[in-house]
């Protein structure tokens, strides 16, 4: 029965119900009116009940289903599939809790993905409240302020105990643009500050995105550098070729003449030419540096190959933890630490190479005890031609750069406070079957 019918059918029993009395009042006496009206009256609320029972269940049961909605719960749903109006209301809920559930998981999803993202993001974020307090910030934005706890409810002032003072002034002025920090006497880091407000549930709130480009400015500076050496090395082989081809056919023409004067300038020009080309290789190995092939690296038959072309104090143990890298690449990387290091003014005995690895990564040192470095010297060594050697090329150093970044590492130069310099070099772990 629909809910029409039941309402007709209630109001036509409360209709008798009425009428009958009225008649037995016209034909009877008061007593008998008396009577007939308590009857009439516990007749209606009998089928009040018999009408109503089941019409209020149902009906309780939206009420609690809307309000699990009001409390974001939407798991609730209705047994009520009756063929009438509140049959089809409770299907129609049962619809909308269904798709209200797909969403909320959906969202929850989202939210998953969004909060993983901007946890690994190597940029450092931290969103903060009108009223000063962090209510959100990621690992780099923990790591940036040296910290190794959430920095959510902490008051921005309250940063500033462990955070660098170039960060937090650069936070406090919550203006775009280029900042330094200083991590130690010998690194300097350049960062990228971008703000930006927003209404976050109807409160204004504020975004600080900060963004490392010291890797990137190297990595600009380097590719302008790597083009001016092909352009060079262009330019030079070009001349070379024809030069070497003329010198050969002077040769065959005045192989007749006997004069040592003659032969002088042969002997000049020729030794000129192949160190034009030595020059033009060399440079060329810095500018034309493959992608590394990576391959496990035995570090006994490494270091072993090393001490017979340098001199060096072994790590005391070597790690047995399997570790990739190029093999080429990392053989000249040492070839030329050590190189610098002997000709630092270190004894050889003083020139140590220790190795270490985990499960980011294996860290390198080089260690020599020469004179070390001035802070000019320090901040330019790796800078390509930069050389404080009459027959140096200045190459040697921004080569190891280039090799440490082209297996996503990092290389950082240290006074040693006992004297001497030590080269520091992070290659992080590189899982084989994860790169073609």
């Amino acid at each position: 029965m629909t809910l029409k019918g039941r309402f007709i059918g209630a109001a036509s029993c409360a209709v008798l119900c009425v009428i009958v009395p009225f008649l037995v009042w016209q034909l009877a006496s008061w007593q008998m009116i008396v009577t007939v009206s308590i009857a009439a009256l516990l007749f209606i609320n009998m089928l009040c009940r018999c009408f109503f029972s089941a019409l209020m269940k149902p009906v309780f049961a939206l009420e609690v289903g809307l309000l699990n909605f009001k409390d974001g719960e939407f798991s609730h749903t209705l047994a009520y599939s009756g063929e009438d109006e509140l049959g089809r209301l409770c299907t129609l809920y049962n619809e909308t809790a269904q798709q209200l559930r797909q969403e909320k998981q959906w969202i929850y999803q989202r939210e998953l993905m969004l909060d993983k993202v901007l946890q690994s993001s190597p940029q450092a974020l931290l969103l903060v409240d009108s009223n000063d307090i962090v209510v959100f910030s990621n690992y780099s934005a923990r790591a940036l302020c040296n910290s190794n706890t959430p920095l959510e409810g902490m008051r921005v002032d309250a940063l500033m105990q462990d955070s660098a003072p170039d960060f937090f002034k650069a936070l406090r002025t919550g203006r775009d643009g280029l900042f330094s920090l200083n991590i130690d006497k010998d690194e300097t880091q350049t960062w990228h500050l971008a703000t930006g407000q927003f209404l976050l549930n109807n409160q204004s709130h504020k975004l600080y995105l900060f963004k490392q480009l010291t890797r990137e400015l190297s990595r600009q500076e380097v590719a302008v550098w790597k083009k001016v050496i092909r352009i060079i090395s262009h330019e030079l082989n070009n001349s070379l070729g024809p030069m070497s081809s003329m010198l050969h056919s002077a040769k065959l023409l005045t192989n007749h003449i006997d004069d040592n004067r003659l032969e002088r300038v042969y002997s000049t020009i020729e030794e000129r030419i192949h160190h034009l080309s030595e020059f033009v290789q060399g440079y060329g190995k810095f500018a034309k540096l493959p992608q590394p092939k990576y391959s496990q690296i035995d570090w006994g038959s490494l270091l072993d190959g090393l001490q017979q072309q340098w001199q060096f104090n072994l790590p005391a143990v070597l790690p047995e933890q399997p570790f990739f890298a190029d093999q080429m690449q990392l053989e000249q990387l040492f070839i030329n630490l050590l190189k610098n290091a002997h000709e630092s003014g270190s004894e050889s005995e003083g020139v140590n190479v220790n190795i270490t690895q985990n499960e980011q990564g294996a860290t390198f040192t080089v260690q020599d005890n020469g004179k070390g470095m001035s802070e000019t010297v320090m901040a330019n060594a790796l800078i390509p031609f930069y050389s404080t050697k009459s027959t140096g090329s200045g190459l040697g150093l921004a080569l190891c750069r280039e090799i440490v970044e082209a297996h996503n590492g990092q290389l950082s130069l240290h006074n040693h406070d006992e004297g001497g310099v030590i080269v520091k070099i992070f290659i992080p772990v590189f899982i084989p079957n994860e790169t073609a």
